[in-house]
């Protein structure tokens, strides 16, 4: 009999105790229909209300317990009114990246059938890419969070921006292996390198790990493009692109931009993968403003519930996990197809609990 595996969950703030909530109900549906044991969880509190509380952005021995379990599921961190002296805000879940070294931030962008599409292009009801974001270097690498930055009086600060060769070989084999991989499934499997390798020595060494890696997966056909002209292209032409690669900070943007072209930050998936830990999250924030009024659009946080669960099957070798998360990508895509999923972010009728019982009522069926 398959072994319960175990989560760590992290509620966070805002809209993310929303999400989580309607998360866990789809994940466990899911995982039932396909016949596994149900999961089990370990809650974790952190975040800018816990830090409010306490003067701890997590709790005592939390990062090593999130650490243990099989995975990670974050709702949303950070208060815009809760900060620390120097005006950043709480950002715990940028130490557990770096912590666990989960460099590999994969962020799915997909149009859905009666969602909101801002191209006129018919082209753009196409839309199925991923950007792969470098999520532990980068200009982050001096994120608040850290503590590396150089502040001199109230004169200067000073950010480094780091990319090493270890860490850029092994996000390289992950972009590869996954545009391959999509390519399987019928995808065009291009591989897309974003950098700004004409100014920075940095973005031309990326560029360069990445060419030195192209060879080992000849079937992958491989690409480039400087971010300015990506963030160009991500709204002239973005059904050419299928995977792409980019540094921490480039990554973070163009996301966000990805996002608005297929309805907003209500429908961004993310999964943040090393070579021992997975975590997964919505990409979107806290948005305290609807917090607990049942107006959150809990698809992002519900489709990177499906994305931790296809993680949980290549880390347990068990297919089922990836059964489980095909029931909830496959009733998403149906509810939108029927019109059975309107979003009240999308202008519709349907707040979090009611999006939650629809698929529910989908995975059931």
């Amino acid at each position: 009999m398959t072994e319960s595996a175990c989560i760590s969950v992290i509620r966070g703030d805002g809209i993310g105790i929303d999400v989580t909530e309607a998360t866990l109900a789809i994940v466990d549906k899911a995982v039932e229909k396909a016949g596994l044991p149900a999961l089990a969880y370990e809650a974790i509190r952190a975040g800018a209300g816990y830090y409010a509380e306490t003067g701890n952005d997590i709790e005592p021995g939390g990062e090593e317990r999130a650490g243990a379990t099989d995975a990670i599921f974050l709702g949303a961190i950070g208060l815009p009114s809760v900060r620390h002296a120097d005006g950043t805000e709480i950002s715990p879940h940028l130490r557990l990246r770096d912590r666990f070294g989960l460099y590999a931030g994969v962020r799915p962008v997909k149009a859905y059938p009666n969602a909101p599409q801002r191209l006129a292009d018919p082209r753009a009801a196409n839309i199925d890419m991923v950007i792969l974001r470098e999520s532990t270097e980068g200009l982050f690498y001096s994120a608040a969070a850290h503590g590396r930055s150089e502040i001199i009086g109230d004169t200067e600060v000073r950010e480094t921006l780091r990319i090493t060769r270890d860490v850029t070989e092994r996000l390289m084999h992950f972009g590869f292996n996954y545009a391959q991989k999509r390519k399987e499934r019928g995808y065009p499997g291009k591989f897309t390198c974003v950098d700004k390798a004409n100014v920075f020595p940095s973005m031309a060494f990326f560029r360069k790990i990445y060419d030195e890696i192209a060879p080992d997966y000849p079937d992958v056909e491989t690409g480039y493009n400087y971010v300015d002209a990506q963030a160009l292209n991500l709204i002239r032409n973005p059904w050419d692109f299928d995977v792409m690669v980019m540094e921490n900070m480039f990554g973070d943007i163009l996301s966000d931009l990805a996002g608005g072209l297929v309805g907003g930050m209500g429908m961004a998936a993310c999964a943040e993968i090393g070579d021992e830990v997975g975590l997964f999250q919505p990409a979107h924030g806290s948005a305290p403003d609807i917090m607990g009024q049942d107006k959150a659009n809990p698809l992002a946080a519900i489709l990177s519930g499906a994305l931790m669960l296809d993680y949980l099957a290549e880390r347990a070798g068990n297919e089922a996990y990836a059964d489980a998360a095909k029931l909830i990508d496959d009733a998403v895509q149906s509810g939108f197809e029927q019109n059975r999923l309107r979003p009240m972010e999308f202008g519709g009728d349907m707040g979090t609990k009611a999006v939650t019982n629809e698929l529910l009522d989908l995975i059931g069926s």
